[in-house]
């Protein structure tokens, strides 16, 4: 297919078949939007929602806020609050903000702000030009003493992060980096990590028959999920090793139903709807740049085959492309016959495409240095479960890939898509204009 990287290793490769018995045959609809509103890991956002509404404050403060807010409409005049009522506002805030984002961005505290202002215009700040920049400054002091608190009550995600005695390195903060809404929770009421772990072990063996209960494997996944992420977060073990303890987490319909429980969000669903929505858009906006000769080559596929998976295919592999990123360590086209050993070294992150002539013959994912998935057929397929596996397994995106990865899940799948580089926004709008 002359669409693919000419990139082409000239080792030799024995693409090996799952370990596990990964049918891929996957009830979707236990992967539908009224499946994922039941999850009992919740289905809240980590977009704060725009505009963000204030809650209600306590009797007395709501009562000085109508009469300071009529005063304001009447005369202009400010309402002087005291210490005690601004703590009040204040943590009924940070609450209201971290039932959404126990994290929120530099943005998020700025709508917050400008919210409380506009609802409540006798809160404004003499002498401030927008009246909310003291405000969103106190809120951020405010969310860290709430996370605090939160961290002594023993919430997961926060306590995670909190520092050993005597501990003066610095180290990268364990959050939702992808806008997870169950990143890391809580073990369930009455349930021991030592529970969890004989269901696990339970699980193993339950992998390693002939005949693999996938029901009960879905149940067991499902329960032991706290232990799992806790696991993945706090220990950051390698690919092979979360592989050995959870075998069941790289068949193709536990990679879709970790993804759900991460996010709320059909992996697959959201995937091909968002390829298919911007299809049009982005091959036109790929034909406009001549200038990019990659670019130019994948287009003349369709020339020949202009169906809608090679246009998925283009999409995919243009992308890099278009936003001038280097796809060269990242897809890679081999022959049948290369060794795996050696054209997966140095590959952290990365699909493969094995060539039999000029016959594309199978793709797979590869993942510190390793082919994890195999028989995926086409690039659709092995970039969506690559997406998926990069949520469960929470590994970073390539640096060299950022954009490419930031529109995938921000604008094809539109999750998190209310936090994203100015890049990545300009980007969406010039699509929205033509899809809308």
């Amino acid at each position: 297919m002359s669409e693919l990287p000419k990139d082409k290793a000239t080792l030799k490769v024995h693409t090996k078949s799952s370990e596990y018995n990964t049918d891929s045959t996957l009830d979707t609809a236990s992967l539908s939007s009224s499946s994922l509103e039941d999850s009992p890991h919740g289905t809240q956002t980590r977009q704060l929602p725009q505009p963000f509404v204030i809650p209600a404050f306590s009797f007395d403060v709501e009562l000085k806020l109508r009469q300071g807010n009529d005063a304001f409409h009447r005369d202009g005049s400010l309402l002087d609050i005291s210490k005690d009522m601004k703590s009040d506002i204040l943590d009924k805030l940070a609450e209201a903000i971290y039932a959404h984002n126990p994290y929120p961005s530099r943005e998020d505290y700025d709508h917050v702000a400008q919210a409380l202002i506009n609802k409540h215009p006798c809160l404004k700040e003499p002498g401030s030009v927008g009246g909310w920049y003291c405000w969103k400054f106190s809120l951020k002091f405010k969310m860290g003493n709430f996370r605090q608190k939160m961290r002594v009550a023993g919430c997961s995600e926060l306590r995670v992060n909190a520092r050993t005695s005597g501990s003066t390195s610095s180290k990268r903060l364990k959050r939702a980096r992808k806008s997870e809404v169950n990143f890391l929770p809580d073990f369930p009421e009455g349930k021991a990590q030592s529970d969890l772990e004989t269901e696990r072990s339970t699980m193993v063996s339950e992998m390693k028959k002939r005949k693999v209960d996938w029901n009960q494997i879905g149940e067991m996944m499902s329960n032991t999920f706290p232990l799992r992420r806790k696991e993945i977060v706090e220990d950051e073990p390698l690919v092979e090793q979360v592989k050995d303890r959870w075998p069941a987490l790289f068949a193709e319909r536990q990679i879709e139903a970790e993804f759900a429980r991460l996010t709320s969000v059909d992996l697959k669903g959201s995937f091909f709807a968002g390829l298919d929505q911007y299809l049009a858009r982005f091959l036109e906006l790929y034909k406009a740049k001549s200038g990019i000769v990659g670019l130019n080559r994948l287009m003349r596929c369709l020339n020949d085959d202009s169906s809608t998976h090679r246009k998925r295919t283009v999409l995919l592999l243009g992308l890099p492309h278009f936003l001038k990123e280097d796809p060269s360590g990242f897809f890679k086209t081999v022959e049948a016959t290369d060794e795996e050993d050696t054209f997966t070294k140095g590959m952290k992150v990365g699909v493969v495409m094995v060539k039999d002539g000029e016959e594309i013959i199978d793709t797979a994912v590869v993942l510190e240095e390793a082919v994890i998935l195999s028989e995926l057929k086409d690039i659709p397929r092995a970039i969506a479960l690559l997406m998926g596996l990069l949520f469960s397994l929470n590994i970073d995106y390539p640096k060299e890939l950022r954009y490419t990865f930031e529109i995938i899940q921000k604008v094809l799948m539109n999750i998190g898509g209310g936090q994203c580089s100015s890049l990545v926004h300009g980007f969406r709008n010039r699509l929205l204009r033509k899809t809308m």
